[in-house]
Protein backbone atom coordinates (compact mmCIF):
# COMPACT_ATOMS: atom_id res chain seq x y z
CA UNK A 1 0.00 0.00 0.00
CA UNK A 2 1.46 3.69 -1.10
CA UNK A 3 -0.43 5.43 1.78
CA UNK A 4 -1.76 3.92 5.25
CA UNK A 5 -5.38 3.63 5.50
CA UNK A 6 -6.71 5.83 8.12
CA UNK A 7 -10.26 6.78 8.61
CA UNK A 8 -10.61 9.87 7.65
CA UNK A 9 -8.98 9.08 4.29
CA UNK A 10 -11.77 6.69 4.33
CA UNK A 11 -14.38 9.18 5.02
CA UNK A 12 -13.10 11.51 3.07
CA UNK A 13 -13.45 9.05 0.25
CA UNK A 14 -16.96 8.52 1.13
CA UNK A 15 -17.53 12.21 0.92
CA UNK A 16 -15.73 12.89 -2.23
CA UNK A 17 -18.03 10.14 -4.25
CA UNK A 18 -21.37 11.58 -2.74
CA UNK A 19 -20.51 14.75 -3.83
CA UNK A 20 -19.46 13.83 -7.20
CA UNK A 21 -22.42 11.58 -7.68
CA UNK A 22 -24.64 14.85 -5.82
CA UNK A 23 -23.66 17.60 -8.48
CA UNK A 24 -23.68 15.27 -11.40
CA UNK A 25 -27.06 14.22 -10.80
CA UNK A 26 -28.29 18.09 -10.04
CA UNK A 27 -26.36 18.51 -13.45
CA UNK A 28 -28.23 16.16 -15.71
CA UNK A 29 -31.39 17.99 -14.14
CA UNK A 30 -33.07 14.20 -14.31
CA UNK A 31 -35.72 14.16 -11.31
CA UNK A 32 -34.49 10.29 -9.43
CA UNK A 33 -38.20 9.30 -9.77
CA UNK A 34 -37.67 9.60 -13.54
CA UNK A 35 -34.65 7.60 -13.10
CA UNK A 36 -35.99 3.40 -14.77
CA UNK A 37 -38.84 4.65 -16.97
CA UNK A 38 -36.86 5.08 -19.77
CA UNK A 39 -33.35 4.91 -21.43
CA UNK A 40 -32.43 8.33 -22.01
CA UNK A 41 -33.52 8.89 -17.99
CA UNK A 42 -31.61 6.83 -17.00
CA UNK A 43 -28.31 7.38 -19.33
CA UNK A 44 -28.49 10.50 -17.58
CA UNK A 45 -29.99 10.76 -14.53
CA UNK A 46 -27.70 7.08 -13.67
CA UNK A 47 -25.13 6.46 -15.68
CA UNK A 48 -23.46 9.47 -16.42
CA UNK A 49 -23.02 10.43 -12.76
CA UNK A 50 -21.68 6.69 -11.67
CA UNK A 51 -19.50 6.52 -14.67
CA UNK A 52 -17.70 10.10 -13.58
CA UNK A 53 -17.85 8.42 -10.05
CA UNK A 54 -16.14 5.26 -11.19
CA UNK A 55 -13.24 7.56 -12.55
CA UNK A 56 -12.66 9.08 -9.60
CA UNK A 57 -12.98 5.61 -7.41
CA UNK A 58 -10.13 3.76 -9.81
CA UNK A 59 -8.12 7.20 -9.91
CA UNK A 60 -8.06 7.18 -5.80
CA UNK A 61 -7.56 2.84 -5.47
CA UNK A 62 -4.86 3.13 -7.33
CA UNK A 63 -3.27 6.61 -5.20
CA UNK A 64 -3.57 5.00 -2.73
CA UNK A 65 -2.20 1.76 -3.61
CA UNK A 66 -6.11 -0.22 -2.04
CA UNK A 67 -7.00 -2.30 -4.64
CA UNK A 68 -5.44 -5.38 -2.49
CA UNK A 69 -7.04 -4.91 1.11
CA UNK A 70 -10.21 -3.40 -0.66
CA UNK A 71 -11.26 -6.15 -3.02
CA UNK A 72 -10.40 -9.11 -0.73
CA UNK A 73 -10.32 -10.48 2.72
CA UNK A 74 -7.03 -11.98 4.58
CA UNK A 75 -9.09 -14.55 5.79
CA UNK A 76 -12.46 -15.16 5.02
CA UNK A 77 -15.46 -15.61 8.25
CA UNK A 78 -14.87 -19.19 9.80
CA UNK A 79 -18.60 -19.06 10.00
CA UNK A 80 -20.11 -19.78 6.11
CA UNK A 81 -23.90 -20.46 6.84
CA UNK A 82 -25.20 -16.65 6.75
CA UNK A 83 -24.40 -16.83 3.16
CA UNK A 84 -28.04 -17.95 2.80
CA UNK A 85 -29.12 -14.24 3.48
CA UNK A 86 -27.61 -12.99 0.12
CA UNK A 87 -28.79 -16.38 -1.15
CA UNK A 88 -32.32 -15.35 -0.54
CA UNK A 89 -31.74 -12.08 -2.04
CA UNK A 90 -30.22 -13.72 -5.49
CA UNK A 91 -33.79 -15.62 -5.48
CA UNK A 92 -35.36 -12.63 -5.18
CA UNK A 93 -33.57 -11.00 -8.00
CA UNK A 94 -34.57 -14.11 -9.88
CA UNK A 95 -38.49 -13.67 -9.22
CA UNK A 96 -37.77 -9.80 -9.93
CA UNK A 97 -36.54 -11.26 -13.53
CA UNK A 98 -39.30 -13.62 -14.47
CA UNK A 99 -42.06 -11.29 -13.49
CA UNK A 100 -40.77 -8.47 -15.46
CA UNK A 101 -42.17 -7.60 -19.10
CA UNK A 102 -38.95 -7.23 -20.81
CA UNK A 103 -40.98 -6.61 -24.10
CA UNK A 104 -41.05 -3.14 -22.98
CA UNK A 105 -37.15 -2.36 -23.31
CA UNK A 106 -35.74 -1.37 -26.53
CA UNK A 107 -32.01 -2.10 -26.98
CA UNK A 108 -31.17 1.07 -25.79
CA UNK A 109 -32.87 0.81 -22.32
CA UNK A 110 -31.81 -2.17 -21.95
CA UNK A 111 -27.65 -1.09 -22.12
CA UNK A 112 -28.56 1.63 -19.87
CA UNK A 113 -30.11 -1.19 -17.19
CA UNK A 114 -27.07 -2.89 -17.89
CA UNK A 115 -24.90 -0.08 -17.68
CA UNK A 116 -26.07 0.86 -14.33
CA UNK A 117 -25.96 -2.01 -12.75
CA UNK A 118 -22.53 -3.01 -13.72
CA UNK A 119 -21.62 0.78 -12.15
CA UNK A 120 -23.42 0.89 -9.11
CA UNK A 121 -22.51 -3.13 -8.06
CA UNK A 122 -18.70 -1.56 -8.67
CA UNK A 123 -18.70 2.28 -7.34
CA UNK A 124 -20.79 1.13 -4.45
CA UNK A 125 -19.18 -1.55 -3.15
CA UNK A 126 -15.65 0.07 -3.86
CA UNK A 127 -16.94 2.81 -2.00
CA UNK A 128 -18.40 1.51 1.36
CA UNK A 129 -16.95 -1.64 1.19
CA UNK A 130 -14.10 -1.60 -0.06
CA UNK A 131 -11.96 1.77 0.21
CA UNK A 132 -13.91 3.08 3.50
CA UNK A 133 -13.71 -0.30 5.13
CA UNK A 134 -9.75 -0.13 4.05
CA UNK A 135 -9.65 3.09 5.96
CA UNK A 136 -11.31 1.95 9.37
CA UNK A 137 -10.18 -1.05 9.69
CA UNK A 138 -6.61 0.06 11.15
CA UNK A 139 -8.75 1.95 14.10
CA UNK A 140 -11.64 0.50 14.32
CA UNK A 141 -13.23 -2.33 15.47
CA UNK A 142 -14.64 -4.75 12.91
CA UNK A 143 -18.28 -4.58 14.42
CA UNK A 144 -18.21 -0.72 14.24
CA UNK A 145 -16.37 -1.16 10.44
CA UNK A 146 -19.48 -3.22 9.78
CA UNK A 147 -22.13 -0.48 11.50
CA UNK A 148 -20.10 2.97 10.20
CA UNK A 149 -20.04 1.33 6.60
CA UNK A 150 -23.57 -0.16 6.47
CA UNK A 151 -24.81 3.42 8.40
CA UNK A 152 -22.59 5.47 5.51
CA UNK A 153 -24.51 3.52 2.28
CA UNK A 154 -27.37 4.16 3.38
CA UNK A 155 -26.84 7.49 4.74
CA UNK A 156 -25.68 8.42 1.25
CA UNK A 157 -29.21 7.22 -0.29
CA UNK A 158 -30.41 10.44 1.45
CA UNK A 159 -29.27 12.51 -1.70
CA UNK A 160 -31.98 11.39 -3.46
CA UNK A 161 -33.91 13.64 -1.25
CA UNK A 162 -32.00 16.53 -2.98
CA UNK A 163 -32.81 14.87 -6.23
CA UNK A 164 -36.64 14.91 -6.16
CA UNK A 165 -37.41 11.80 -4.29
CA UNK A 166 -39.94 12.52 -1.56
CA UNK A 167 -38.16 12.69 2.10
CA UNK A 168 -40.28 9.60 3.34
CA UNK A 169 -39.16 7.46 0.36
CA UNK A 170 -35.55 8.45 0.31
CA UNK A 171 -35.55 7.79 4.21
CA UNK A 172 -37.06 4.21 4.06
CA UNK A 173 -34.54 3.72 1.03
CA UNK A 174 -31.70 4.72 3.64
CA UNK A 175 -33.07 2.07 6.44
CA UNK A 176 -33.50 -0.82 3.55
CA UNK A 177 -29.93 0.18 2.30
CA UNK A 178 -28.45 -0.58 5.47
CA UNK A 179 -29.65 -3.19 5.91
CA UNK A 180 -28.86 -4.26 2.59
CA UNK A 181 -25.83 -3.50 2.99
CA UNK A 182 -25.05 -5.72 5.97
CA UNK A 183 -26.19 -8.96 3.42
CA UNK A 184 -23.04 -7.59 0.85
CA UNK A 185 -20.76 -6.83 4.23
CA UNK A 186 -21.78 -10.82 4.67
CA UNK A 187 -20.65 -11.71 0.97
CA UNK A 188 -17.54 -10.67 1.59
CA UNK A 189 -16.65 -12.12 4.87
CA UNK A 190 -17.54 -15.55 4.29
CA UNK A 191 -16.39 -15.40 0.21
CA UNK A 192 -13.43 -13.28 1.11
CA UNK A 193 -13.86 -11.31 -2.03
CA UNK A 194 -15.62 -7.82 -2.91
CA UNK A 195 -16.74 -9.07 -6.35
CA UNK A 196 -19.24 -11.26 -5.79
CA UNK A 197 -20.78 -8.31 -3.78
CA UNK A 198 -20.28 -5.93 -6.19
CA UNK A 199 -22.09 -8.37 -9.12
CA UNK A 200 -25.05 -9.23 -6.57
CA UNK A 201 -25.65 -5.52 -5.37
CA UNK A 202 -25.63 -4.83 -9.51
CA UNK A 203 -28.46 -7.72 -10.66
CA UNK A 204 -30.38 -6.34 -7.52
CA UNK A 205 -30.75 -2.65 -8.38
CA UNK A 206 -31.28 -3.67 -11.54
CA UNK A 207 -34.24 -6.38 -10.95
CA UNK A 208 -35.91 -3.93 -9.06
CA UNK A 209 -35.90 -0.73 -11.71
CA UNK A 210 -37.10 -3.21 -14.39
CA UNK A 211 -39.89 -5.20 -12.49
CA UNK A 212 -40.66 -1.78 -11.53
CA UNK A 213 -41.54 -0.39 -14.75
CA UNK A 214 -42.57 -3.29 -16.20
CA UNK A 215 -44.01 -5.69 -13.40
CA UNK A 216 -46.09 -8.97 -15.31
CA UNK A 217 -47.87 -9.09 -11.68
CA UNK A 218 -46.65 -8.12 -7.99
CA UNK A 219 -43.23 -7.25 -7.38
CA UNK A 220 -42.76 -10.44 -5.02
CA UNK A 221 -38.96 -10.12 -5.62
CA UNK A 222 -38.32 -7.02 -4.09
CA UNK A 223 -40.57 -7.94 -1.32
CA UNK A 224 -38.35 -10.24 -0.40
CA UNK A 225 -36.10 -7.03 0.61
CA UNK A 226 -36.88 -6.40 4.18
CA UNK A 227 -36.61 -10.14 4.82
CA UNK A 228 -33.18 -10.03 3.54
CA UNK A 229 -32.61 -6.94 5.77
CA UNK A 230 -33.94 -8.41 8.81
CA UNK A 231 -31.68 -11.96 8.67
CA UNK A 232 -29.06 -9.95 7.72
CA UNK A 233 -28.74 -7.69 10.81
CA UNK A 234 -29.58 -10.99 12.78
CA UNK A 235 -26.83 -13.62 10.99
CA UNK A 236 -24.01 -10.92 11.04
CA UNK A 237 -22.70 -11.42 14.20
CA UNK A 238 -21.19 -14.54 13.04
CA UNK A 239 -19.46 -13.57 10.05
CA UNK A 240 -18.01 -10.55 12.45
CA UNK A 241 -16.90 -12.85 15.28
CA UNK A 242 -13.33 -13.70 15.42
CA UNK A 243 -12.12 -11.15 12.45
CA UNK A 244 -8.78 -9.80 12.56
CA UNK A 245 -8.67 -7.61 9.29
CA UNK A 246 -6.31 -5.08 10.26
CA UNK A 247 -4.24 -4.67 7.31
CA UNK A 248 -0.65 -5.51 7.72
CA UNK A 249 1.40 -2.52 6.97
CA UNK A 250 4.59 -2.59 4.96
Amino acid sequence: MRVTPRVWIGLAVWAGYVLIILVVSLMSGVPFTDIGTSADSTWRGAVLDLAVGAVFLIIVTAALGWWRPALTERRRSRHRWPIFVPILMLVGVLINVVTTDWSQFDASFLLSLAALGILVGFNEELMARGLLLTGLRPQVREAWVWFITSALFGGMHLINALLGAPLGGALAQAGLAFASGTAFYIVRRVTGSLIGAMVLHGLWDVSVFASGHAPLGPALGSLLGPIVGVLALATVYWVIKGTDERPVLT
